[in-house]
């Protein structure tokens, strides 16, 4: 078995969070899966991701959604997004993180305009003031900033950060970033370049598709770190076509979908995230039973 030696590391699941027909946040049932994810082989869970949907969130609800993470499964398994428009209230999500006792938080760059270099290292200044381990979210797609291996390097160098959750598909970067940042701990940021990243040094995975398998989520990731490929490559290819979805628009409400089909609570989204179109629905549909067809949870 892989270990794992810091609260960041291991498979760390964005977690989705159940909603009732009329959007309102269901907390009890937030609770369930979270005590479901770990009690299935998961290391810990990340609330108020993307998949979290927590731009839609109150601040009570989202303070909330942290809170019962950690009365569910323990602080140092809880790693809270603490994204917002501006450091100053990122840096107060922190705060409340490291309240509640959590293992470390997951910080993207500034994400109200494209920043330059000097408004990133000083917005990972201003929130390390917290005190809390931070993990960098790396997502140039959404916030039109690219925390490149370089900038990860000074942002190491200066102790701002713990590890990257890199989400850009491109597993050459894993290589720079072990040259240029060697104490920065690599995180598999998106569920299609699993296996590509595993084998290129990462020591932890902040996933989507185990909030419906994962058993067979976790197997993967174990196989892959492990570098027992005659395991983890058709156990892959079988699940890509679902870990594919990760990395869409759609991800969302496809993961939930899942989770719907595998007999958990995935339910609606709330706007702007639309239902997926019929097609879109189909596919997630098709290779979802398909996967559970063939025995894998």
């Amino acid at each position: 078995m892989i270990e794992r030696v810091k609260p960041w590391q291991g498979v760390m699941v964005a977690t989705a969070l159940p909603l009732r027909d009329d959007l309102s946040v269901d907390f009890d049932g937030y609770a369930e899966h979270c005590r479901w994810l770990t009690a299935g082989g998961c290391d810990g869970v990340v609330p108020n991701g993307s998949l979290g949907e927590y731009q839609t969130l109150t601040a009570e609800e989202r303070a909330r959604v942290v809170l019962t993470a950690v009365e569910a499964v323990g602080g140092a398994q809880v790693m809270p997004g603490v994204g917002a428009y501006g450091a100053a209230e990122s840096r107060r999500w922190a705060e409340q993180a490291g309240e509640a006792g959590c293992g470390s938080v997951l910080l993207l760059p500034p994400n109200a305009y494209r920043a330059d270099e000097r408004a990133v290292m000083e917005h990972y200044r201003e929130v390390a003031r917290a005190g809390v381990p931070i993990v960098a979210y790396n997502n140039p797609y959404d916030t039109k900033v690219d925390l490149t291996p370089a900038l990860l390097a000074r942002l190491s160098e200066e102790g701002l950060i713990v590890a990257v959750k890199e989400f850009t598909g491109d597993p050459r970067r894993a290589y720079e970033l072990a040259e240029l940042a060697p104490r920065l701990d690599l995180l598999i940021g998106s569920d299609d370049v699993l296996l590509e990243l595993a084998l290129a040094g990462a020591v932890g995975w902040i996933a989507g598709y185990p909030n419906a398998l994962p058993a067979s989520s976790v197997a993967l990731y174990r196989a892959a770190l492990a570098g027992d490929l005659d395991t983890a490559l058709p156990l892959y290819r079988t699940l890509h076509p679902l870990l594919r979805w990760d990395s869409k628009t759609e991800f969302v409400q496809a993961i939930k979908l899942s989770m719907d089909l595998a007999g958990r609570h995935g339910g609606p989204c709330r706007q702007p995230r639309a239902p997926l179109t019929d097609e879109q629905a189909a596919a997630v549909r098709a290779a979802t039973e398909k996967v559970l067809g063939e025995g894998l949870r």
